[in-house]
């Protein structure tokens, strides 16, 4: 069931800062007001991760933070878990390479919901463009060592130039992985456009400002 062409899509594609809401930095008062901050700096999409929290707890956060996209249409994505996902109309899902295929987590989802995968190869890249018609976008990354993926090698800004050239706008691209303000620049220099920033937004005491800072330099 490959996607369809609509709306959702060309937000996507005028996407550039994806911000993700993580369990491993924030405590689960934090989660709503964080979720408000990173709208208010002007996240393009969102996604709710819990990685070591059991499902009754990811639900809870998940319905914390709904309130924040009323009125909006602001992608919000769930990590990993498709049941949660299918639960709630509002969320797409976003996978890793050890999760279920692409083409199975499509079906479930049906043709218009948000459906992202990870990438952190050459070669991981090329199929997920070879899966273009069922992924709305895909990541690349780590690109630089991170405490959120403390055992995942950085693939490097080098990597970051190659899969913008194989991708050709084929479908959105997120670079992910220990991006911060600091060292934004190099990795637009290296060819990217979108990318998706954690530590660097959860950590600020301003994160809206950190989301505006992070955006202005993809200009």
């Amino acid at each position: 069931m490959p996607i369809k062409a609509h709306k959702t899509a060309e937000r996507l594609r005028k996407a550039r800062f994806y911000a993700i809401l993580d369990a491993a930095y924030l405590v689960p008062a934090q989660f709503a007001p964080m979720c408000r901050a990173v709208i208010e700096g002007g996240a393009d999409i969102v996604q709710l991760r819990a990685k070591n929290a059991d499902k009754a707890t990811i639900r809870g956060l998940l319905e914390s933070i709904l309130p924040q996209f009323e009125g909006n249409e602001i992608p919000l994505i769930v990590n990993d878990h498709l049941d949660i996902a299918l639960d709630y109309p509002r969320c797409g899902l976003h996978i890793g390479q050890e999760d279920m295929p692409v083409t199975r987590a499509r079906a479930e989802l049906g043709p218009e919901r948000i459906l992202g995968l990870s990438t952190h190869s050459v070669e991981q890249a090329a199929q997920a463009l070879e899966l273009a018609g069922f992924l709305s976008y895909f990541c690349t990354g780590p690109v630089f060592p991170t405490r959120t993926k403390p055992d995942y090698i950085p693939v490097g800004l080098e990597l970051v130039g190659k899969v913008r050239a194989m991708n050709k706008d084929c479908l959105p691209l997120f670079c992910i992985g220990g991006i911060n303000r600091q060292n934004v620049g190099s990795v637009c220099k290296a060819g990217a456009e979108r990318i998706v920033v954690v530590s660097d937004v959860l950590h600020c005491n301003e994160p809206a400002v950190a989301v505006r800072e992070l955006k202005a330099a993809l200009s």
